[in-house]
């Protein structure tokens, strides 16, 4: 009777994050501006969870939302920049198999997630203009509730075989990332063997979160502007598109840079290593440092709220 041979794959115990390749001198000071942009988004993003959850007349949909994108945000944060300060500030570069899948997983998760919170909150706006007497009834809390355990679950059952697939491949070749975190597609690439499950699945993944969201929120707003296009009173217009500017400047931080990276790590051979990589860093950084100094000057509750928490805490 024959014997089956099965090839377990190799894992290392650790590999090494290169930080950003090409500017190895200059990261060191490249942190600071870093740090500060990292200390902005936890200290904005935790102001806002504590105003929403404190403040009974801001329990609608809109910031809900809005809450739901805050802790989004500190998590994809929190995944990367200590880890990535290590390694500028310390020269810590290692990081274990294991823990590296779970800071990818963190990461792809909830970069899902974020967008799928943008396109709920683009329907949120959507529903706002163009049924504002139906508005509360259609997105009541339990629909609320329903569509952020819908976009958590959709992140984590895309992400979680996108793990699975990278724990199969063997890693014989240099162990060395060559990146500031671990990133599926810069892990892939150190695998030896036939990775093609891998690459294709995760442009499955890509194109199946952001197309469809993307979609949603561009049908949302074409729908929103014929609205709005169609009203007799110009403050009236000038209103309805002031609410939605803050959700389009939120939009654009997002999925400019997000873009970016992923069309760079497929096609973008003639970019520089570290505009990439400097490019992939400021994506998990710059949304969540601008997103709740954005609501927080162009939304008037919330700017209200906010001056008023100051003044409590300094009285």
């Amino acid at each position: 009777m024959s014997s089956l041979n099965f090839t377990t794959p190799f894992h290392p115990p650790t590999f090494l994050l290169a930080g950003i390749p090409g500017l190895e001198k200059e990261q060191f000071w490249i942190a600071f501006p870093f740090c500060i942009m990292y200390t902005i988004a936890v200290l904005g993003n935790i102001t806002l969870l504590i105003i929403i959850k404190t403040e009974p007349s801001l329990h609608e949909p809109m910031y809900l939302f809005l809450a739901m994108l805050a802790f989004t945000d500190l998590v994809l944060s929190t995944s990367t920049l200590p880890k990535m300060l290590g390694i500028f500030w310390l020269g810590s570069r290692e990081i274990g198999f294991l823990s590296c899948l779970a800071q990818l997983f963190f990461i792809h998760t909830f970069s899902s997630v974020e967008s799928g919170v943008l396109m709920a909150m683009a329907l949120d706006r959507y529903f706002a203009i163009c049924y504002p007497l139906r508005h509360s009834s259609i997105l009541s809390m339990p629909v609320v509730v329903a569509l952020g355990i819908l976009v958590l679950v959709r992140g984590v059952l895309l992400v979680s075989p996108l793990c699975f697939l990278l724990h199969r491949l063997s890693f014989c070749q240099h162990h060395v990332i060559s990146h500031s975190y671990c990133e599926h597609m810069a892990v892939v690439k150190l695998a030896c063997g036939d990775t093609r499950v891998n690459v294709v699945y995760g442009l499955f993944v890509a194109f199946v979160v952001t197309g469809f969201d993307i979609v949603l929120i561009f049908v949302s707003y074409t729908m929103i502007l014929r609205v709005v296009m169609r009203l007799s009173s110009t403050d009236t217009q000038l209103k309805a598109v002031s609410t939605c500017a803050s959700h389009a400047c939120v939009i654009l931080a997002f999925y400019v840079p997000a873009l970016f990276t992923f069309l760079t790590h497929r096609f973008g051979q003639s970019v520089p290593p570290h505009v990439h990589i400097m490019v992939a860093n400021l994506y998990l950084l710059v949304p969540p440092m601008l997103n709740p100094i954005i609501y927080g000057v162009r939304t008037k509750q919330l700017c209200e709220k906010m001056v008023l928490l100051f003044q409590q805490k300094g009285a």
